[in-house]
C-alpha cells in the first residue's frame, strides 16, 4: 500500500539556489524524511494560465530567468512518463473547471529547481499546473479537488516565495539582510500558519504587514491556497518545516498533513 502523502508549501528560488548549500540541503533533508511519492504535482508562480493547464511530458524545461550563468540554461530534468497522473487530475476536475493538456510546455524554475534537489535522480514522474486565479477561495477549492490523489503516492506542492518584493531589493546577496517589509510579512504569515487560521491568510490584502511591498505582484503567495486546500483539514496548523531568509525574501516553507 502506498503511503499517503503530505502536501507542500516551498520557497522555490532562483537557479542559484542549486548552488546554496544551506537552502539545497534543507530541502534534499526534507525530501529524505517524506515517504517517497509516486509521482508529484506541482503548482508553480511561474505560469499563471487559465483554464486549468497541465505542462507536457517530455517537453524541454522553461528557462524564465535572466542574467544567470550559463550554465543554468544548460541544464536538464527528465522525469518518467505522468501521462496516468495528468488524466487523474483532469478526472478530479468538475465540468465547470476545464483542463487544458498542453503539448509543448515543460517545466518552469518554479518546478523544476527545487526537483533537481529534492529528486536529483529525476526519477519520479512530475506534472506542472497552472495557476488559474489570484482568488484564495478558488484555489483552496482547486486544492480540495486535488486531495484525494495524496492517498495514491502523490506529493501536492505549491511552489511560491512566502514574500517576494523583487523591486524593492537593493542587496542580492544569498545573505543579504530581510529588509523589514519582508521579516514583517513573514512574522505575521508564520504567526497565522501556526493557528490554522485560513481566513487572515486570504485576508492578507488588507491584514497583512507590510504590502504591497512584500508581493506588488501575488503570484508567489497564491500557490499557498492550493496547499492549504490540498490538507486533510486547512484549519490544522501545519509544520514550518523550512524558515529564514534568501536574499532579503522569506523562504519559509509548510507541509500540512
Amino acid at each position: 500500500m502506498t503511503d499517503r502523502m503530505p502536501a507542500l508549501y516551498l520557497g522555490h528560488g532562483a537557479p542559484p539556489l542549486l548552488d546554496d548549500p544551506l537552502w539545497s540541503g534543507q530541502l534534499a533533508t526534507l525530501a529524505r524524511d517524506l515517504p517517497r511519492p509516486k509521482a508529484v504535482l506541482i503548482v508553480s508562480a511561474h505560469w499563471e494560465s487559465a483554464p486549468v493547464s497541465l505542462s507536457a511530458n517530455g517537453a524541454p524545461l522553461v528557462y524564465d530567468f535572466g542574467g544567470f550563468d550559463r550554465k543554468y540554461y544548460e541544464m536538464t530534468y527528465e522525469t518518467p512518463d505522468a501521462t496516468w497522473l495528468a488524466q487523474r487530475i483532469t478526472a478530479a476536475m468538475p465540468a465547470t473547471e476545464p483542463v487544458h493538456q498542453h503539448t509543448q510546455r515543460g517545466l518552469d524554475h518554479g518546478a523544476w529547481v527545487p526537483m533537481r534537489i529534492m529528486y536529483p535522480e529525476a526519477d519520479v514522474p512530475v506534472v506542472q499546473m497552472s495557476l488559474p486565479t489570484h482568488d484564495p477561495e478558488r484555489l483552496l477549492a482547486l486544492g480540495a479537488r486535488l486531495r484525494d490523489l495524496r492517498d495514491e503516492g502523490v506529493l501536492i506542492i505549491g511552489s511560491g516565495f512566502l514574500t517576494h518584493g523583487l523591486p524593492f531589493l537593493k542587496d542580492f546577496r544569498i545573505d543579504a539582510a530581510a529588509p523589514g517589509w519582508s521579516t514583517d510579512f513573514d512574522a505575521w504569515a508564520a504567526e497565522a500558519l501556526s493557528r490554522g487560521d485560513v481566513d487572515t491568510l486570504a485576508d492578507y490584502r488588507h491584514r497583512a504587514p507590510g504590502m504591497p511591498y512584500a508581493h506588488p505582484t501575488v503570484e508567489h503567495y497564491s500557490p499557498l491556497f492550493v496547499t492549504l486546500g490540498a490538507a486533510t483539514d486547512p484549519g490544522e496548523p501545519g509544520e514550518q518545516v523550512i524558515d529564514g531568509f534568501w536574499m532579503g525574501l522569506s523562504k519559509r516553507s509548510l507541509l500540512v498533513a
